[in-house]
């Protein structure tokens, strides 16, 4: 069985309703709402781990919006919590994966808490709580060195796009060493405290590769190889490191590959741990490079996408993207539609279970 999008069939009327709402967006929306009701209550399963072909199943997972997210700042090592958009985004991702049918045996995540308070919510919105989820630094987002606290655009406007662009997205040049004296380095950080000449000043794509790749060799892959099905959620070049890799992406095209916020990537795999075609037998339409499904679909992937570049590089927009009115609406109705996290129409699988047999003994019991 080939992977297939989610359909969106049962979702149009959700869809139309919401849209009359915020239709007035300009190319300054501030989230595609398509990525909300694909995980409506109605959505059906469209992506299972139970699969007939191939035992290796992985999925990517970056963290929701943190607090430097929102302001357009560089982030780097320093250890940003997610903000209350970042936490329903962690849930939405979450109720993506409890709707697609996937189970996971493990998670792996950084040390840095706005993607290990994503999985922690992730795995609560899926009933998966009880899974192991390992930490380690190899996993953290690649430093942006000296540019780390800096506004985005600000340094644009200062460096240039393209400039700016080869910092963030290519392989081998990374943005200027981070002095010994600044203000977040993290070699002031506790956790740091026993690896301190581990610690980068600077970070470039190539480098982070080497240190992902430790990772992946000596603990995804073989659990992978064993059969367990793995969620790993981190940050976007630590993933991009991973995923270029795994898709084979030359290192003069992955200037060209970004990864959304809080949206699920799901692969399976052959047995080389190779990824296995889509349905359609093409690359995906969001960035023509990956055979991974985007359990957000492939549209509402392209649109977060054409957001975060403007947010970053087109400096004649003034407005923060990640702010304002359509923010907020967003934010008060997706609080509305997924309700409290601890409402106990979120239990796990297992409770879902546990409370059919219940049912069933009852209805038993009520007959005798």
């Amino acid at each position: 069985m080939l992977l297939k999008q989610p359909s969106m069939i049962h979702q149009i009327a959700l869809q139309k309703r919401w849209t009359q709402v915020m239709r007035s967006h300009d190319h300054n929306s501030s989230l595609p709402l398509r990525i909300f009701h694909r995980v409506n209550s109605t959505n059906r399963r469209s992506f299972t781990s139970i699969n007939c072909n191939t035992p290796y199943n992985l999925c990517f997972l970056r963290h929701g919006q943190s607090t430097w997210n929102r302001d357009n700042r560089f982030i780097g090592w320093t250890d940003t919590p997610l903000t209350e958009d970042g936490v329903l985004e962690a849930r939405v991702a979450g109720r993506m994966l409890r709707s697609s049918g996937l189970l996971f045996d493990e998670a792996h995540t950084s040390l840095l808490r706005r993607s290990i308070r994503t999985v922690n919510l992730v795995l609560m919105e899926m009933g998966q709580e009880y899974i192991p989820v390992y930490k380690h630094w190899r996993l953290n987002e690649r430093s942006y060195g000296d540019l780390v606290g800096l506004n985005k655009k600000e340094v644009v406007k200062r460096f240039g796009k393209d400039q700016v662009k080869r910092w963030r997205r290519s392989y081998d040049e990374p943005p200027p060493k981070m002095r010994d004296d600044h203000e977040h380095h993290p070699i002031r950080d506790p956790r740091y405290r026993l690896m301190l000449d581990e610690i980068p000043a600077s970070e470039s794509l190539k480098c982070t590769r080497a240190r992902s790749k430790v990772y992946w060799d000596d603990v995804i892959a073989p659990s992978l190889r064993s059969g367990k099905t793995v969620l790993v959620v981190g940050h976007e070049n630590n993933l991009r490191s991973i995923i270029m890799r795994l898709e084979g992406i030359l290192p003069q095209d992955i200037i060209n590959l970004s990864i959304p916020r809080a949206v699920p990537l799901a692969y399976r795999l052959d047995r080389d741990l190779k990824p296995m075609p889509r349905a359609d037998g093409k690359f995906d339409e969001a960035t023509g490079m990956l055979r991974g499904t985007w359990l957000g679909g492939d549209e509402a992937v392209q649109e977060i996408l054409d957001r975060d570049d403007k947010q970053v590089y087109d400096t004649t927009i003034l407005q923060n993207l990640e702010k304002g009115s359509d923010r907020d609406k967003w934010r008060m109705w997706t609080e509305m539609a997924m309700g409290r996290a601890e409402d106990q129409s979120f239990g796990a699988h297992s409770r879902c279970i546990v409370n059919e047999d219940e049912h069933e003994a009852d209805k038993k019991v009520s007959a005798v």
